[in-house]
């Protein structure tokens, strides 16, 4: 099983990224940005909960979180392995992440940083906004909120696969085919 955790600032590529790589390795994509779309489109209690958060740019309580992903994963058994793109956000969900996985004989194979300076995410968040409706980017305010929380709160657990020896940085600035080949190499 290939288990990568596709990590970064939101704007930074990840999902774009989680494509390729997806049809690459053949993984399972889960990005809890879907995950909680997806429970909200169907008017779960989950899903109005986590946009409760997600409008104020703020982050999904752990417990929310890990229980959606966690039924995304048990709904693949026979998945060659996922990429998980915004997930884990705290140390709290990685250490999470690992005991979910340790429990199916599994482990996280590498987490792939995407490096991007803020001016760009700003940038790419307010192009998204057009181009996807996704009015959560739309907003200056809340997209610098959203980069302030990632800082602050997520940009930590980076710490967690470091003192594993299972994280690697990537530069995430360049063409879509650069960063790719980049993410390629990282993940081995």
């Amino acid at each position: 099983m290939l288990h990568i955790v596709l990590f970064g600032p939101p704007g930074a590529g990840k999902g774009t990224q989680s494509a390729f790589l997806t049809d690459r390795y053949q993984l399972v994509h889960l990005s809890t940005g879907d995950v909680f779309r997806a429970n909200l489109a169907q008017q779960t209690p989950l899903g109005k909960l986590a946009q409760s958060y997600m409008d104020s740019g703020a982050l999904v309580p752990d417990s929310v979180t890990i229980d959606m992903l966690e039924g995304e994963v048990n709904r693949h058994p026979g998945a060659r392995g996922f990429i998980f793109d915004g997930f884990p956000r705290t140390e709290t969900q990685a250490q999470a992440l690992d005991d979910l996985l340790t429990r199916r004989g599994e482990s996280i194979h590498r987490m792939v940083a995407l490096e991007v300076p803020e001016e760009e995410l700003r940038n790419r968040l307010l192009k998204r906004a057009e181009t996807s409706g996704r009015v959560d980017d739309a907003d200056p305010a809340v997209i610098q909120r959203r980069i302030d929380v990632y800082n602050r709160e997520t940009a930590p657990v980076a710490g967690f696969y470091r003192a594993q020896g299972k994280y690697v940085g990537v530069d995430g600035v360049g063409t879509l085919d650069e960063i790719t080949e980049r993410l390629v190499q990282a993940i081995g």
